[in-house]
């Protein structure tokens, strides 16, 4: 994967962004919670802009913490996003608080990256 903004960092949340050919990866490590949905938010949002449109894939396995902001700010991106947005590698925590808000019946959510950058 290569690098292309430097990450964003908060003292609870990092986002990293990368590409895998035409799919932008951004990589999110720690706690999504209120103080930190809108970093995540506008790192989602602002990539988006400066990829002009690709696919965007999540990376949650470095995710140990999601609440009600984090799911409202990954509905805001997938809506916001052009080329669509999926995650990948929820942890098991994230992964059942993504479907107990059914927010994998809105957006593609995969066990790998490896699926999520061939769906």
């Amino acid at each position: 994967m290569t690098h292309t903004h430097e990450p964003a960092e908060s003292a609870r949340l990092t986002v990293t962004h990368g590409m895998v050919g035409e799919v932008d990866v951004v990589t999110v490590c720690g706690e999504i919670d209120h103080d930190c949905a809108g970093q995540l938010l506008e790192a989602l949002t602002a990539d988006t802009a400066d990829a002009g449109g690709s696919r965007t894939v999540v990376d949650l396995s470095g995710v140990t913490f999601i609440d009600s902001s984090g799911i409202n700010a990954l509905i805001t991106a997938h809506r916001t996003a052009e080329g669509g947005l999926s995650l990948a590698r929820p942890t098991a925590s994230v992964l059942r608080v993504i479907e107990l808000v059914g927010l994998d019946t809105v957006m593609g959510c995969y066990s790998t990256l490896d699926e999520a950058l061939a769906a």
